[in-house]
C-alpha cells in the first residue's frame, strides 16, 4: 500500500505501471496478480484497508447496539488521526482523474456491501419479517447512507482543508466522519455543530437530550 502511494506521489495517476509497483515493494508480478488485478486495483485497495478497519471496529460492538450509533462508535475507535492519512493523501491525488475516481467508487461499492452482510447480521426491524423484500430494503438502504455519508465528509474535507495532510487537518476529516453519522442517526434534524465546538463530540443521543 505505502509503495503505491509513495509511486502516486512521484509520478501521479496513470504514470505507472504494475511492475513499477512490484519492484518498488519488493515482490514478483506473479506475487502481485495474487491480490490484485490492475494498478487501479492496488490503489484501491488504500481506501479498502480503512474501510475494512472500521468494519472490524463495527464487529466488535455490542449486537443491541443501533446500528448508526455502532457506526459512528466504530469511527470514533479509529482515535489516531493518522489512521485516515492514506486515506485522506489519495483522495487528494486522485481529485479530477476519472480512472481514479471510477476505482475509488468501486471501493466504496465493495464496502456498502460488505456492510450489507454485518448489518444483516443483527438488524431487526420492528415488525419486519428477517428475510423479507422489507427487511432487504431497510439493509441496504441503511448501507448506502452510511457510504454516502462518508463521502461527503471527504468532499467537506477536501473543499475545506486541500490536500493539507496535517494532524489539525486529518483531525477535522476524522470528526466530519463522525458527525456524517451523527447526522444521520438524528435523521438530519439540523446541520452538525461547528467543528472544534464542544457540542461536535457530543453522541447523538447526548445532544438529543440537551435538546429536550
Amino acid at each position: 500500500m505505502e509503495s503505491t502511494l509513495a509511486l502516486l506521489r512521484q509520478n501521479g495517476p496513470g504514470n505507472f505501471t504494475v511492475e513499477d509497483i512490484a519492484d518498488a515493494a519488493g515482490i514478483s508480478r506473479r506475487t502481485f496478480f495474487n491480490y490484485f488485478g490492475s494498478t487501479e486495483a492496488a490503489i484501491a485497495s488504500v481506501t479498502n484497508g480503512f474501510l475494512d478497519s472500521a468494519l472490524e471496529q463495527f464487529r466488535r460492538r455490542p449486537v443491541d447496539e443501533p446500528i448508526l450509533e455502532s457506526a459512528r462508535a466504530a469511527l470514533v475507535e479509529l482515535a489516531d488521526p493518522m489512521t485516515v492519512a492514506p486515506l485522506a493523501e489519495l483522495f487528494g491525488l486522485t481529485q479530477g482523474n476519472p480512472l481514479m475516481a471510477r476505482s475509488e467508487l468501486e471501493a466504496w461499492d465493495h464496502c456498502t456491501e460488505q456492510i450489507v452482510a454485518a448489518a444483516r447480521e443483527r438488524s431487526r426491524t420492528p415488525g419486519v419479517e428477517e428475510g423479507t423484500d422489507a427487511n432487504e430494503l431497510y439493509v441496504r438502504a441503511l448501507a448506502g447512507s452510511v457510504i454516502s455519508c462518508g463521502k461527503a465528509a471527504m468532499d467537506v474535507w477536501f473543499r475545506r482543508c486541500g490536500p493539507d495532510l496535517s494532524p489539525e487537518s486529518l483531525a477535522v476529516l476524522r470528526q466530519l466522519l463522525i458527525d456524517s453519522m451523527g447526522l444521520l442517526g438524528s435523521g438530519f434534524a439540523g446541520p452538525a455543530p461547528a467543528i472544534g465546538s464542544p457540542e461536535s463530540s457530543a453522541t447523538p443521543s447526548t445532544r438529543n437530550a440537551e435538546r429536550s
